[in-house]
């Protein structure tokens, strides 16, 4: 059997283990020397270069430039020979692929390619994939049926106190931007990473999700939910699922700061940070955040739990699909749809439509240019 090597594709980003390939710098069979760049990655938020460790030929090649990949797939391999293989690997042992891929910085997971990429479309961690068993696409669809949130309540009576889950920098903005705002009262934090009682800026830490079923039965039944989800996407949709079972009602919170045209439609849960601008004709699903300075031009659909970042500009008529994620100053022109679960990097400029769960590098012009 000949001798070949793997090329492994390196984790850019803990919080981020999917990355674009964006070029490929060598072509299958050329000769390539040891530290070689042979082929560039990207996230939303960096770069990077995957390197050959020893000299050889790149043999081979699994993806193409625009694919998605995940940290630790195997990119190509480095061959004693420009026609070496090894039939037990693909892409030679299997040329649909339909195999599993190892992914050595997922102890113990295997997942078929199908699998593998619809996780990736529809924001799942893959640590949260069961591990010790071959997982298969219909498994994923189950999971995702399962994680699917709840609908949402609507709030039986006048009551006005409510608790921030989650008391990181999200929660701590949201806790600055209800105190200016009237109507409601913060009674504390839930936060299942922090002890209880602790302080997070002259608020109590009140406990975790397990208190919930507590809070309620003291007649507090409002939320919001605190959890950016920039890095976790599958988090911030498990704390709405987890209010809303509870019986909870996450009500919408807008800065005062905000401008919003009159007929602008907002869905429970929603959050408009200081600055934001929201034109005529606007509908926001439930719980879409529109952060800090973003502008949502005319006519503009959003869908739910779509993640407006710092600045984000959409220019009139722009639908974005269901829990999409847009980066600070992400331009998207005037009628483009994303995708659902699309994720655009900070300070791309979309000029045409994103499919779902499209990668947008950042700093980039989409569709790329060749």
């Amino acid at each position: 059997m000949d001798k070949i090597i793997p090329i492994k594709i390196p984790l850019l980003n803990p919080n981020e283990p999917e990355a674009l390939l964006a070029l490929l710098a060598v072509s299958e069979g050329d000769p390539v020397d040891a530290g070689q760049v042979v082929a560039e990655i990207e996230t939303t938020k960096t770069t990077g270069e995957v390197q050959a460790e020893l000299g050889g030929y790149f043999i081979g090649l699994r993806f193409k430039e625009g694919d998605t990949l995940m940290a630790g797939d195997t990119l190509a391999y480095i061959g004693d020979t420009p026609d070496a293989i090894d039939p037990s690997l693909p892409p030679w042992v299997n040329a649909h692929d339909n195999l599993p891929v190892e992914l050595e910085t997922l102890l113990g997971l295997r997942i078929t390619e199908p699998a593998r990429r619809l996780a990736l479309a529809e924001g799942m961690a893959l640590e949260s994939l069961p591990q010790g068993t071959l997982v298969t696409r219909e498994m994923v669809k189950d999971l995702l049926k399962q994680s699917k949130p709840a609908t949402p309540l609507i709030l039986p009576t006048d009551e006005n106190r409510l608790v921030i889950y989650g008391g990181g920098g999200h929660g701590r903005s949201l806790a600055a931007l209800i105190r200016l705002s009237e109507g409601y009262q913060i009674v504390g934090f839930l936060d299942d990473g922090l002890p209880k009682n602790a302080e997070i800026d002259g608020l109590p830490v009140m406990g975790g999700g397990d208190d919930l079923a507590d809070l309620a039965e003291q007649g507090i039944q409002q939320a919001v939910n605190g959890v950016g989800g920039v890095g976790d996407l599958p988090a911030r949709l498990a704390v709405y699922d987890r209010l809303i079972k509870v019986g909870f009602y996450c009500p919408k919170v807008i800065h005062a700061t905000a401008y919003l045209e009159e007929d602008v439609h907002l869905s429970d849960g929603v959050q408009v940070f200081p600055f934001a601008y929201i034109g005529v004709g606007v509908q926001v699903g439930y719980g879409c955040i529109i952060n800090t300075g973003a502008i949502v031009s005319h006519d503009c659909i959003l869908a739910a739990y779509v993640n407006l970042s710092p600045g984000a500009t959409l220019a009139g008529g722009v639908t974005i699909g269901e829990a999409a994620l847009i980066g600070m100053r992400a331009t998207i022109n005037l009628n483009v749809k994303v995708g659902k679960r699309a994720r655009i990097g900070n300070g791309a400029t979309v000029k045409s439509d994103v499919p779902d769960g499209g990668l947008v590098p950042a700093g980039t012009i989409w569709p790329p240019r060749r």
